[in-house]
């Protein structure tokens, strides 16, 4: 079933163990989930307000309405 899921945050989670940083993905991206690779680097230029729908490859497109 797909399912259409709203992240609004455009930056990774910092998780702290003792002395370690975890990364934790929050752009909704990642395809190591919960943990960030960077991918949240393609949603920076998205304006907030918008919604976008990103294909497998992690091209993302504007929807409107």
């Amino acid at each position: 079933m797909a399912r259409i899921i709203v992240h609004e945050e455009k930056a990774p989670a910092e998780i702290k163990t003792g002395s370690e940083s975890r990364w934790i993905f929050m752009c909704g991206l990642s395809k190591n989930r919960p943990f960030c690779y960077g991918s949240h680097a393609k949603v920076q230029n998205e304006e907030n307000g918008k919604l976008y729908a990103y294909s497998k490859d992690g091209t993302g497109v504007e929807i409107k309405e």
